[in-house]
């Protein structure tokens, strides 16, 4: 993918003006999210979970803290999440300050269509340092506390480097995660995780997709969530030139998705065949030089009828 210009027309439009200062060297990226929340009068709370800052977005009708009842315990709301946090030294533009602005608007237009079956969720600590393992994962804990809250049938979709190219990828990396995984009620998460993933694809195929591709991805809050009982669906984004020799590689050497999963591939040649886009996250080439803001409401629409359906 040829390196874009700086344009920053795009940022005009509400929620994302504030998306350049979210990505800057120091940024204080809580702070900002938080100001953005209250800016765009949304009904938002931040709840602490084991010393991560994690924000819930509710429909306007409901209650904003679980402790004092929480909205839709026992049910089944969406529940759409995405990570706040970078690595250290990236700009974080794909990884993931797109999908947080992105689940921003949407959470924007769910209010103004009235919907009233969903929450968003930004995560705290999905990046991991060294030494670090899943259930060091914010969204672990998060999604334990989920469970004590009644909220542990949520249908969770996770956003993760939607900002660079046109091709949805419903991720299949919880098949990889579970495939040898012998614990009591696997069965019951792979029977979950199917429904999730028919979900997304249905509401491409409603919504005329034409670019949807169905697998692995590196992994990120959604295995956390895996880990903690609570079935997690991930969506990403990647630009059809990539999209369409990665599916091509993994019909070749199916193997080659648990050494991407895993985070195994020490190979130069083998790494070079990981999609130029994925091998960006987590450095400096990630900027706003690679963002495609014109395709950013596909995954907006995408996201919002995730809660209609």
């Amino acid at each position: 993918m040829k390196p874009r210009t700086a344009n920053r027309d795009w940022t005009g439009e509400s929620p994302y003006e504030r998306f350049f200062d979210f990505i800057a060297p120091g940024a204080d990226r809580y702070t900002i999210l938080l100001a953005q929340t209250e800016k765009l009068a949304l009904n938002s709370v931040v709840i602490p979970v084991n010393g991560n800052s994690h924000f819930f977005i509710f429909p306007r009708e409901r209650g904003l803290k679980p402790s004092a009842g929480v909205p839709f315990r026992g049910q089944s709301p969406a529940i759409l999440v995405a990570h706040y946090d970078r690595a250290a030294g990236s700009p974080g533009a794909n990884d993931n300050s797109a999908a947080v602005f992105q689940l921003l608007k949407a959470a924007i237009r769910l209010g103004e269509l009235g919907a009233d079956y969903w929450i968003v969720i930004f995560t705290d600590k999905e990046e991991l340092g060294a030494g670090e393992g899943i259930r060091d994962q914010g969204s672990f804990a998060l999604a334990e506390k989920l469970r004590t809250w009644g909220l542990g049938d949520a249908r969770v979709f996770n956003f993760d480097a939607c900002g660079t190219g046109d091709t949805f990828v419903i991720s299949s990396t919880t098949d990889y995660l579970l495939k040898n995984d012998k614990r009591p009620g696997i069965r019951k998460a792979k029977q979950l995780i199917l429904g999730l993933r028919d979900h997304a694809l249905d509401t491409a195929r409603y919504l005329g997709m034409d670019r949807v591709l169905l697998a692995p991805t590196p992994f990120s809050d959604d295995a956390g969530f895996l880990r903690a009982g609570i079935p997690a669906q991930t969506v990403t984004v990647l630009p059809a030139g990539e999209a369409g020799p990665y599916a091509s590689l993994l019909r070749k050497r199916p193997e080659f998705a648990d050494s991407l999963i895993s985070g195994k591939i020490r190979d130069n040649a083998d790494r070079l065949l990981i999609p130029e886009t994925w091998r960006c996250l987590n450095g400096p080439s990630d900027s706003h030089l690679r963002l495609t803001p014109e395709f950013y409401d596909r995954v907006v629409r995408f996201a919002v009828e995730l809660c209609r359906g």
